[in-house]
């Protein structure tokens, strides 16, 4: 069956959900509904993506080709299991449900495919299909859909098939390897989560400053976006502006005497990457002079010197 015919079902009927099912259904993909163990919700859902909504799992898996389980992550393989229980593997007196060939998908970035595998011992096929994007809001997210790039981990058997739901959607993926399931996903919240909490110490230190909360937040935004919106437009090396990039060790040296405790620490390990960066930049684009080059062998020594416990 081609991907643009195949029934996509959702259990489970948070932002992830929503945002997913409207943008599936908005962009090619034939979106046959909704479950959720609380029936407002799947209704909700389903008056949201013009779809319909489902009274049972066993109802939803029935008529669905390919079935996102879109609950918690803890919850991902009960809810296998509970589907694996209506399967015809226990089908005593012909009620239960056939899920052979079926297809069903998490959303999990921590989490492989490997979560369905009773289900593919009844002859279904399990994925990780993971989206790099942040759903704020069950309402708007999917308009930014378009943007995400996806990450597609699971059996090789149906993969072309995921593949043509992608391609059908035009955004970007990228298949990978169960065993770096997890590198993977730390890798995307140093993107997303750990950048919340270095924003947080940069709001910290400059209420330091005399700077109320709301008003710290506020002054460090546009430094933010606009660092973030060059960096969707080229490379890190060529976005970085600053001190380092400079290879003005005075300042750095400067701030290190301002900074203590976890501050200073986090200070000096990202400085020592951004130095990285710096001579990249510089090495490509031919800047690399010798007073540069001596300059940052002296903020390497600063960023060396251990930071005083407080």
């Amino acid at each position: 069956m081609e991907a643009k015919n195949l029934k996509i079902a959702f259990i489970g009927a948070g932002r992830v959900a929503f945002s997913l099912g409207r943008y599936f259904a908005e962009n090619g993909l034939n979106l046959l509904g909704y479950y959720s163990r609380n029936i407002k919700n799947a209704e909700e859902a389903a008056r949201f993506t013009n779809s319909e909504s489902f009274c049972s799992i066993k109802e939803i898996v029935e008529a669905g080709d390919v079935i996102f389980i879109t609950t918690s992550d803890g919850a991902i393989k009960e809810v296998a299991d509970e589907i694996f229980a209506l399967g015809d593997k226990y089908d005593k007196e012909h009620e239960g449900i056939s899920i052979k060939n079926k297809i069903f998908c998490h959303c999990s970035g921590a989490m492989s495919g490997a979560v369905f595998t009773n289900l593919e011992e009844a002859g279904a096929f399990g994925y990780s299909i993971h989206p790099m994007f942040a759903f704020n809001d069950k309402q708007t997210s999917f308009k930014e859909l378009s943007k995400a790039y996806f990450t597609i981990e699971g059996n090789k058997e149906k993969i072309d098939v995921i593949k043509g739901m992608f391609d059908i959607l035009g955004n970007n993926y990228q298949l990978i390897d169960a065993k770096n399931k997890t590198l993977y996903h730390a890798a995307a919240v140093m993107a997303s989560n750990l950048v919340i909490a270095l924003y947080s110490m940069a709001a910290d230190t400059l209420k330091k400053c005399g700077f109320a909360e709301e008003d710290a937040i506020k002054a460090l935004m546009p430094l933010f976006i606009n660092n973030a919106l060059n960096l969707e437009k080229i490379s890190p090396q060529k976005a970085l502006t600053g001190p380092v990039d400079r290879a003005d060790y005075k300042t750095v040296e400067k701030h290190l005497a301002e900074l203590d405790g976890d501050y200073k620490e986090v200070y000096i390990k990202l400085s020592n990457r951004l130095v990285e960066i710096a001579k990249d930049k510089r090495l490509e684009d031919g800047s690399l002079t010798n007073e540069a080059s001596e300059n940052y062998q002296k903020i390497i020594a600063l960023l060396n010197i251990e930071p005083t416990a407080q």
